[in-house]
């Protein structure tokens, strides 16, 4: 079973991850590139993005090349949408 995509999405370098793979497709190596964390710590990371099915790796080589999984976002943009449909809108 994947874990849910909204703990996924709750840590910031798990963000930065996911807006850099948005950009292109990237190996750990160039991830690790832009973040204040080691490459085992981006490892990690990507292993939690993957069990939430947020991203996709393709094996090239001996590298493993990650992408952001399109249709994984579909459901959290579902829930959004129908948070904000289903809320009235408060007077301040």
């Amino acid at each position: 079973m994947p874990n849910d995509p909204f703990d996924a999405i709750a840590d910031p370098h798990r963000r930065h991850v996911l807006e850099e793979l948005r950009r292109r497709p990237r190996t750990v190596t160039e991830l690790a590139d832009g973040l204040p964390i080691s490459r085992p710590a981006v490892s990690q990371h990507m292993k939690v993005l993957l069990d939430a099915g947020l991203v996709t790796a393709r094996a090239q080589g001996t590298r493993r090349i990650y992408s952001v999984n399109d249709e994984a976002f579909l459901p959290l943009n579902l829930w959004l949408d129908q948070f904000w449909a289903s809320q009235p809108v408060q007077p301040r």
